[in-house]
């Protein structure tokens, strides 16, 4: 059957299709005979009890600098004209990102939103792995000074992180003498109103931080990002590289605690990552990325893989 999709992103002009995880769902769709819809978040609207949005039809292909053609933007019906969404445009969480899932959330039960929006409302990706906290590191979430100074007496050298951040931004390690804390701090504070993580530097993080797709709960595949010269994050976006892997014994212990509640919740297409094979660090809901290496070093179809759930899910939509 020949679904109609509408993929909420970045726009597609200025994506890099050579990694571009949304680019290779687009592909694999629009290969099984399914239509495609392109729109911007800030397009939504909501009006007499219709999700509406600017769409144009489009169609891709695997060529860098031509990779789309596209229709004329017109306002679209996303509840009735559309039969699968996926919520594909970049963090951070904050207000704007919300408010637009809880627009989409309105579509329940006529289309169907990948991954589930009000879900990925509850999971935000630095507060649901809290969740499992038993698999992570000594984590504290303040924005106390004092704290993250009795902390890091315990714990030495640490990583302070945006709770909301993305992409490996405004990661900071700082040393064990303490140096530099407090202005972090200060200009943490006033640049965010939540509060912010810190967790001990794992010195494991030179050996690669693992990013494992989950595909309705369950391991669809992993890759191994280890930092460039100079740096300590791994994101691939921060110059990190990619590597083939598997899994270790405790990554599967993991993936399965996790797997049937990421199933139940609607969170299709989920990334996790791990740090030196033990240690959970977040699940990253809201635009999981990595398909494409996984793929290039594995020789699998995890976008494939993605779009027999989104299938399945949108079948049993219609026996409810």
């Amino acid at each position: 059957m020949s679904l109609r999709v509408a993929v909420q992103m970045d726009p597609l002009e200025s994506i890099k299709i050579a990694g571009d995880s949304s680019f290779a769902l687009m592909l694999a769709a629009q290969a099984r005979g399914h239509s495609l819809w392109e729109y911007q978040v800030e397009t939504l609207s909501w009006e007499a009890g219709k999700v509406c949005a600017w769409a144009r039809p489009v169609t891709v292909q695997r060529e860098e600098g031509n990779h789309f053609t596209a229709g004329k933007r017109r306002k679209i019906d996303l509840g009735e004209d559309i039969d699968v969404i996926l919520m594909r445009q970049d963090p951070p969480f904050h207000l704007g990102y919300i408010s637009a899932a809880l627009l989409l959330d309105r579509l329940k039960g006529k289309t169907l939103v990948s991954n589930d929006p009000r879900e990925v409302i509850n999971a935000p990706e630095k507060m649901y792995v809290l969740d499992y906290a038993h698999f992570m590191p000594p984590t504290l979430i303040t924005r106390t000074l004092a704290d993250v100074r009795d902390f890091q007496r315990e714990h030495g050298a640490v990583v302070v992180k945006p709770l909301h951040g993305n992409g490996g931004k405004a990661i900071f390690k700082i040393d064990a003498d303490g140096t530099n804390m407090s202005a972090l701090f200060e200009v943490f504070n006033q640049t965010w109103p939540e509060a912010h993580m810190v967790q001990p530097f794992l010195p494991s993080v030179s050996e690669g931080d693992k990013r494992i797709v989950l595909v309705d709960g369950e391991v669809a595949g992993a890759i191994n990002r280890k930092p460039g010269k100079g740096e300590f994050r791994s994101n691939l976006a921060q110059g990190g590289s990619a590597e083939a892997s598997g899994l270790t014994k405790r990554e599967r212990e993991i993936c399965e605690a996790m797997g049937p509640d990421l199933k139940r919740r609607g969170l299709t297409f989920v990334g996790i990552d791990v740090i030196g094979g033990e240690w959970l660090t977040e699940i990253n809901v809201t635009s999981p990325t990595g398909i494409v290496a996984i793929d290039a070093f594995n020789g699998t179809d995890t976008a494939g893989i993605i779009w027999d759930a989104l299938e399945r899910r949108h079948a049993e939509m219609g026996k409810d």
